[in-house]
């Protein structure tokens, strides 16, 4: 038995010089590869191979002063639990045609727990995160280790792990979600399994498990030699974080050629078991242009999502340009030159879809004065 389908397929019509003329003829062969589903690739070539990347998410930015009120409103309106799961608000770019995608290959999104609320224990096949850019009181508990979070603090989340959210304290809280959803939802990959309905947390330590095991710089415990592809830390917090990048600075200022260009300092996240990115598909990272910066403009395929932790300056990407202050987020698409300006000083916590470029040997970056 044959099963007919009936598809949507069309050779294009272009007017491009090289194009061969429309005969007769040639149209009736169009219609021929219509029927039997195929493309030309030279009607095709300029939009499949362009000579540099063109991607169709947009820069764009989302002004936290504007993201947090419509949290609270939805914290207000809509119950977290089965079914929703989360109380998540993904950052939609308007060049992705309504998806719910930061970046074609990057979810963003601004999660917000009511007092005394959990979001229920799940897991999947995505790598995600959790960046604090305000407040305190909330829990992510990860395989049964209650891991706090805080002001700054980078909290790892390896894809197939269980883990829930538990707000102990009598206020409410924001804060952002990273994951690869677009990437691995395009490869047709993804996994999903439900939990407890309830987040375990008779513990609120100050410190996590992870933490307590691998949370000392340049040291290793024995028992755990084998490299691991996602970091076994759960928490980067924001005391070390920031005393590294003051450190840079004050290096820079005895005359040490240590940050990325000057008046810029910035630091990786990393794997304490390889070294490498915390997560097989997402690389983060902080940077802290001190004041009377302006960087370079540089440019990289794959696409990066920066949220301001503190100070202001003024961003342009590609064309466009913006003020930003704390708590704002922004898009950087692949290959639109971002530079970045401050009078004051500005902090920016940044992640990016690098790892999986660099893994297909697709990874390439141009600055000013530099090869590409």
């Amino acid at each position: 038995m044959t099963t007919q389908v009936t598809s949507p397929v069309r050779v294009r019509a272009t007017d491009a010089a090289d194009q061969p003329e429309r005969t007769p003829e040639l149209e009736a062969l169009y219609r021929t590869f219509e029927k039997q589903l195929l493309i030309p690739l030279w009607t095709e070539i300029g939009e499949l191979m362009p000579s540099q990347p063109s991607s169709k998410a947009l820069p764009y930015l989302w002004r936290w002063q504007d993201l947090l009120p419509a949290a609270a409103q939805a914290g207000e309106l809509v119950p977290v639990g089965r079914g929703g799961e989360r109380r998540a608000m993904a950052l939609a770019n308007p060049g992705l045609g309504g998806r719910p995608f930061a970046t074609p290959t990057l979810w963003a999104a601004i999660q917000y727990l009511n007092p005394g609320e959990d979001a229920p224990v799940h897991r999947h096949t995505q790598n995600a995160f959790r960046f604090v850019v305000e407040g305190e009181g909330v829990w992510t508990v990860v395989n049964g280790d209650p891991v706090a979070m805080r002001r700054g603090d980078f909290l790892p989340q390896a894809g197939w792990n269980w883990h829930g959210h538990h707000n102990r304290s009598d206020r409410a809280m924001a804060w952002i979600d990273g994951l690869d959803i677009p990437f691995q939802h395009y490869t047709e990959a993804t996994f999903f399994e439900f939990g407890p309905d309830e987040v375990e947390t008779r513990e609120a330590p100050e410190h996590s498990r992870s933490e307590r095991l691998w949370a000392h710089p340049g040291l290793r415990p024995l028992t755990h030699l084998r490299p691991t592809p996602s970091t076994p830390l759960l928490a980067y917090r924001w005391e070390y974080t920031d005393h590294a990048l003051s450190e840079q600075l004050a290096l820079e200022a005895d005359g040490h050629a240590v940050t990325v260009e000057p008046g810029h300092a910035a630091v990786r996240y990393t794997n304490p078991t390889t070294g490498g990115d915390v997560l097989p598909t997402l690389r983060t990272e902080f940077h802290r242009l001190a004041p009377h910066t302006e960087t370079s403009p540089r440019q990289e395929t794959g696409s990066s999502v920066f949220q301001v932790f503190d100070g202001s300056g003024r961003v342009t990407v590609g064309a466009a340009g913006w003020t930003v202050e704390r708590g704002d987020l922004f898009v950087v698409p692949s290959w639109q030159p971002l530079s970045l300006a401050t009078e004051t000083g500005m902090d920016l916590f940044r992640f990016t879809d690098a790892p999986v470029f660099e893994r297909l040997d697709l990874h390439r970056s141009h600055q000013e004065g530099t090869q590409a």
